[in-house]
């Protein structure tokens, strides 16, 4: 019996990286890895040309794709998490000193609207400091993956031959919102993000979902046991570094590894990266009213239509 081979892109990390090794195989199929040096580049790859058979993606580019009738869908293996207070930038020298003063400026957003990260922290901005959305200006350094995708009225593209960084400091931009700018002069706008970020997942139970994992629906559809084949896969490996986390000689000592055992310490010891819907449905539930808040979606998706079915009841 040949085993199929599934075309896979996933970006190395602790919590796939056993399977990228060969420490944990899956059940019936095999991965067939190419590495993507610049994961973003495969998400848009994958929404336009549905190039691979499995791919992270980006959790918002994720629901934008299936509302536009994309032919692959989710498994719920939430792969990379983490905070975005500390993704909004400005110049203290400006007199932007606060969330509020952005309402009636122009923010610049890396990349897309739609961007995980920007819709995260556009999220913090509104909910946890009151700025009104529609009241900024977004100004994207770029354009969307999925091309069908038509932005609100108060979204507008950078300057052909500008960068945000350079707009920032001119002061054509009150803030940006993405990777942290090569200038030193500029700073998180929130302070002390990192622990801002810890105090809303403690005092609001906030844990963002930035990617999860798509499968093409044709493999689906031939095979309907392949969603839980790679639930299976990926919650394995997952296992693994958890276990190493917990111990804390062997898990690594990057800024994840250190962030995820912040998450174990202000959770009681849970797992830091639950997988499977029910344990993350409030998430899942508030990204969809961001997404519709800031004119992503025009409605809420059905969680059950995100999913694979044989993967809707799995947790790990």
């Amino acid at each position: 019996m040949v085993i199929p081979q599934l075309r896979t892109v996933t970006r190395t990390q602790g919590n796939n990286e056993a399977l990228k090794t060969g420490a944990v195989t899956p059940h019936g199929f095999r991965f067939e890895f190419e590495e993507v040096p610049v994961l973003v580049q495969a998400f848009r790859r994958m929404v336009r040309g549905n190039e691979f058979d499995v791919s992270e993606m980006a959790l918002t580019t994720y629901l934008v794709a299936k509302a536009h009738g994309a032919r692959f869908t989710a498994v719920p293996t939430f792969l990379v998490r983490g905070f975005h207070h500390g993704a909004i930038f400005h110049d203290p020298a400006s007199d932007v000193s606060e969330p509020k003063d952005l309402e009636g400026r122009r923010v610049g957003v890396s990349r897309g609207y739609t961007v995980t990260t920007g819709v995260w922290a556009r999220a913090v901005l509104s909910e946890e400091y009151g700025v009104d959305l529609g009241k900024v200006t977004w100004v994207l350094s770029g354009d969307e993956h999925v091309a069908e995708f038509r932005p609100p009225s108060n979204v507008v593209p950078l300057e052909p031959g500008r960068t945000l960084e350079e707009s920032l400091i001119d002061g054509d931009l009150a803030a940006v919102i993405g990777p942290r700018p090569e200038s030193p002069a500029l700073a998180p706008l929130i302070p002390d993000p990192e622990e801002a970020g810890f105090t809303a997942l403690r005092e609001q139970g906030l844990y963002p979902i930035n990617h999860l994992v798509v499968i093409r629906n044709e493999l689906l559809t031939e095979r309907p046991e392949l969603g839980a084949d790679v639930f299976d896969a990926f919650a394995r490996a997952k296992k693994l570094y958890v276990d190493r986390l917990r111990r804390q000689d062997t898990g690594g000592d990057s800024p994840t590894d250190r962030m995820y055992r912040r998450v174990m310490e202000v959770t009681d010891g849970a797992d830091p990266l639950p997988y499977g819907i029910e344990p993350n449905l409030a998430v899942l539930e508030g990204l969809m009213r961001h997404a519709v808040d800031q004119r992503i979606l025009e409605r809420p998706l059905p969680l059950d239509g995100l999913f694979a079915e044989t993967t809707r009841t799995l947790t790990a």
